[in-house]
């Protein structure tokens, strides 16, 4: 079995892409009973229009059902995943004991995937979970790649890791902060990302006195991960027994899924291709690099972290190029691509288009034409679409990136 890259998918449009830039499954959730209710979601109709494009496409669909659900949760359940089975999708991702009961007697055929919100961090955890029926284990964050090898060598059942993304200062994500604090459960979805705002001391009778733990006078960020990143370490992964890599994102951008699964799949493909050959592409690194993100960790994969896997500047996200457009067509009779704009972009931009496969494209802006057929010398408007010259036969969701400056029009 060859090791599987599964992307996130927070709406349509993110699915597509992620299959198109190939992705192996996609994980994705309803309008209920998922942990990312800030995510886009998939209606029901959404939901089976995503599940045959991705099967047309040879790629797998597993639905999230991972909130710890109260009893108000528990009436919707057995309908929804009615409607999951009828669409067709491959499993359900389920963290609470009770859910997992409830769809495995209702639906005894569907496969189960525990979440790694279950925080398995163990082989006889898991070896319990193989005993009642889970086909799929979604390994906790904390665990490192010598217990990934432990608990391979004394389960059967398939084991799935997160290898990129976002990260929670909390253990297994069970973050109680973000309802304190706002009233807002991230265990049934609904996390404020508390623990990534600006903290500061402040003394009770020095109101507006703020005291930073670090030199940044706007505040510390004490309780702020780095981001996930074992691209590097794909070899180690394999031979450990992971058969899923798991890219977390489901509320980043359709350029965010693209450019990492782009990535993680030149990666995968040319290890598995020639393991013994395998040299690791400098390439691959800074292809992610082009998109938002905070800096990168291994995580727990070689030990606790320590310091070094929390964020303490000022400046948390990193990016050399920034998302201009999504091709949504192509004119072969004019040489042009249709684009719809996503961020401001200018004539002379110096612009790359990502192609789901082979090698991108660099090029400068030549020119723009807007809706009416006339020349602009920008495309300032969200979801614009507009024509522009390119090098090259592109296909629809390549995504044109434009390289950051300090260009003082932008």
């Amino acid at each position: 079995m060859k090791t599987e890259l599964l992307a996130p998918a927070g709406d349509l449009e993110k699915l597509k892409a992620a299959v198109l830039y190939g992705a192996d499954a996609v994980y994705l959730g309803g309008r209920h009973f998922g942990l990312r209710a800030g995510a886009g979601n998939f209606e029901d109709a959404e939901l089976a229009e995503g599940v045959s494009f991705a099967h047309a496409h040879g790629a797998r669909v597993y639905v999230t059902v991972n909130i710890f659900a109260h009893n108000r949760d528990l009436e919707l359940l057995p309908p929804y995943l009615d409607t999951i089975c009828e669409v067709g999708a491959d499993a359900v991702i389920v963290s609470d004991p009770g859910v997992i009961n409830i769809t495995r007697r209702r639906h005894p055929k569907l496969p189960v995937h525990l979440s790694t919100q279950a925080n398995t961090t163990n082989w006889a955890s898991a070896r319990f979970w193989e005993e009642h029926g889970i086909k799929r284990i979604v390994l906790a964050r904390e665990l490192t790649l010598a217990e990934i090898s432990e608990i391979r060598e004394k389960i059967g059942l398939e084991l799935e890791l997160f290898v990129h993304g976002a990260m929670c200062v909390s253990y297994s994500g069970r973050c109680l902060l973000s309802s304190y604090m706002t009233g807002r459960d991230a265990n049934r979805g609904d996390c404020a990302q508390s623990c990534r705002w600006k903290y500061a001391l402040a003394e009770e009778k020095r109101p507006g006195e703020y005291f930073p733990f670090e030199e940044d006078s706007r505040g510390s960020y004490i309780l702020g991960s780095k981001d996930l990143c074992l691209i590097e370490h794909i070899p180690e992964l394999v031979r450990a027994g992971v058969n899923s890599f798991k890219i977390e994102g489901r509320m980043k951008s359709v350029n965010y899924v693209a450019g990492v699964v782009k990535a993680y799949r030149e990666a995968l493909d040319t290890y598995q291709g020639d393991p013994e050959n395998y040299r690791f592409n400098p390439a691959w690194l800074e292809e992610i690099e082009k998109v938002s993100h905070r800096d990168y960790t291994t995580g727990f994969l070689f030990g606790r972290p320590g310091h070094s896997g929390q964020h303490y500047e000022g400046e948390i996200y990193r990016r050399s190029h920034e998302f201009a457009g999504l091709v949504r067509g192509y004119e072969p009779e004019t040489g042009m691509m249709v684009i719809e704009q996503r961020n401001r972009f200018v004539l002379g931009d110096e612009v790359e288009i990502m192609m789901p496969k082979g090698e991108n494209i660099k090029q400068k802006i030549t020119g723009i034409i807007d809706e009416a057929g006339q020349s602009v010398a920008a495309a300032p408007h969200p979801q614009q679409l507009v024509r522009v010259p390119v090098d090259g036969q592109v296909p629809e969701f390549a995504i044109m990136r434009r390289l950051i400056t300090n260009r003082e029009d932008f």
